[in-house]
């Protein structure tokens, strides 16, 4: 995981290296700029793999890349597909750059992994990002000027014009924006009863969990003592001699007590940290800062995580989380509304494409605020495949009184049942933050700011702001950015 930078058509190095500076909690280990005949890379480090041979930008023969991310099949591709070719480092980096010299850009399809960025080749330049979006990319195009870096604020300076990069997509600079990846592509074949495709599910999950066991750094799992935390943790237990888990809430959490069963049944090294309602409200700038959002749902859940990976990031700089599951499996309460399947699958479908700027966007922003990896098995490319192969109706049981029923069904045995089958709770109400952080935001905007601030956003951006929090929110992110930089990208969470 690190950060990237820089300019294309264009080589102002001073504004890169500015970028480099914006990013640097995203790499601590390390940072590097190169200019060259077509622009000029930035990159800043956080060492997971190859830790000693992984500085970027990284040159192979006439290609330079800046990359972050992790390449979960890099050493396959290298045995299958570059066998004959020297390698200088163990880095993953280093085949994407080998991988391009041999398949130019039909190589980004070739990928298994989370990631973003940005390759330059004599006469030519290529922008790409992973299939879901996990891991960020910005860019903002002035006359022939392309900027792009990991984050808004690392732009903010220089561009007003920015833009989330799509994604699924890489962009060449002589044949424009090309889409290489649809959600779900490839069918999965499904037995036609429910019971023999439970093995299915646990088999492709636990081969996502494990090859994202891949690091030269330690690694744990944030274990909220929910269902999908606790099928991660269970399945990482399986492939390392001892596991860290973490979770967080204040007091009285039930996240927290949740936890400790599922840790004490797992074997697991656990450690969890309670925090105060004043700790929540001293971090909201910072994590409005970081998360380069202020939709209301999404700040309230970042702010848990926001604790979590500052805890996290004392023992380990790699964890795995559960995001994803409850857009693949049917997770929440609200999607009971949907009475069909074919109606609940377009939902979900809509709810998975939109991870990119929502719940991805808080796991990235908030782990790299304090230098953390974070990774997500769920969203395994394999694991999308089979999720939309199911089904739907498999899915959500019980007339919806059983979200994300085929998935409990599936681990019941390999984790706790009182997991197994425990309610699903938002992470800032398990976490115990929800009605402090309103009554907060009620008390400092009065109604005829509200009034007349909703009035200008709804009149100027086409959005309305729905309560006193929201705008709460708006008006911090408004010290670091303006409206036409978060706006025009900005992710809004359904009502869950």
């Amino acid at each position: 995981m690190c950060g990237i930078c820089g300019v294309f058509n264009a080589n102002p190095q001073h504004i890169v290296e500015t970028m480099v500076h914006k990013l640097s909690h995203r790499g601590p280990d390390g940072d590097g700029l190169k200019s060259l005949p077509l622009g000029t890379l930035g990159h800043t480090r956080l060492a997971i793999v190859d830790v000693n041979g992984g500085h970027q930008p990284m040159k192979a023969d006439d290609f330079w890349i800046a990359f972050n991310g992790e390449i979960y099949n890099h050493q396959n591709l290298r045995q299958q597909f570059l066998s004959d070719m020297q390698f200088d480092t163990q880095s993953d980096t280093e085949t994407i750059l080998r991988l391009f010299a041999r398949f130019g850009e039909r190589a980004v399809a070739m990928l298994d992994g989370m990631f973003a960025f940005a390759l330059h080749t004599p006469g030519k330049f290529l922008l790409a990002r992973d299939p879901l979006g996990i891991k960020p990319l910005y860019w903002s195009q002035e006359g022939e000027r392309i900027y792009f870096a990991s984050e808004i604020k690392a732009l903010a300076e220089f561009t007003s014009n920015i833009r989330e990069f799509p994604a699924g997509h890489y962009y060449h600079s002589e044949l424009g924006l090309h889409q290489y990846y649809f959600l779900g592509q490839g069918i999965v074949p499904i037995p036609s009863c429910e019971i023999d495709a439970q093995p299915m599910i646990v088999n492709i999950l636990r081969e996502a969990v494990h090859k994202r066991l891949m690091a030269d750094v330690p690694l744990g799992v944030s274990l909220s003592g929910g269902l999908d935390s606790t099928i991660v943790a269970a399945l990482a237990r399986e492939g390392l001699n001892e596991l860290h888990t973490f979770a967080v809430g204040m007091e009285g959490s039930e996240d927290i007590a949740a936890s400790l069963v599922a840790a004490e049944a797992l074997n697991t090294i656990h450690h969890t940290l309670v925090y105060t309602d004043q700790d929540m409200l001293d971090a909201l700038p910072d994590v409005i800062y970081h998360l380069e959002s202020f939709d209301p749902a999404l700040v309230r859940s970042a702010i848990p995580n926001y604790f979590l990976a500052k805890m996290t990031s004392d023992y380990v700089k790699v964890f795995l989380t559960g995001e994803g599951a409850d857009e693949l499996y049917a997770g929440y309460d609200y999607l009971s509304r949907y009475a069909d399947a074919p109606a609940l699958d377009t939902e979900l479908r809509a709810i998975t494409s939109a991870l990119h700027n929502t719940n991805l966007q808080r796991a990235d922003r908030l782990s790299m605020a304090w230098s953390l990896e974070a990774r997500v098995p769920f969203l395994d490319t394999q694991s999308i495949s089979l999720a939309f192969s199911l089904p739907t109706e498999w899915k959500l049981q019980n007339n919806g009184r059983t979200p994300k029923a085929l998935l409990r069904q599936a681990f019941s045995g390999l984790i706790p049942d009182e997991i197994a089958w425990r309610p699903k709770q938002k992470f800032s109400h398990g976490a115990g933050s929800r009605d402090v952080i309103l009554e907060h935001a009620n008390d400092k905007i009065g109604d005829g700011e509200f009034a007349r601030e909703r009035e200008r956003v709804a009149r100027e951006w086409n959005y309305t702001l729905p309560n006193k929090e929201a705008l709460f929110y708006y008006k911090m992110m408004r010290e670091h950015f303006s409206d036409d930089q978060i706006m025009p990208g900005m992710g809004h969470s359904r009502s869950l």
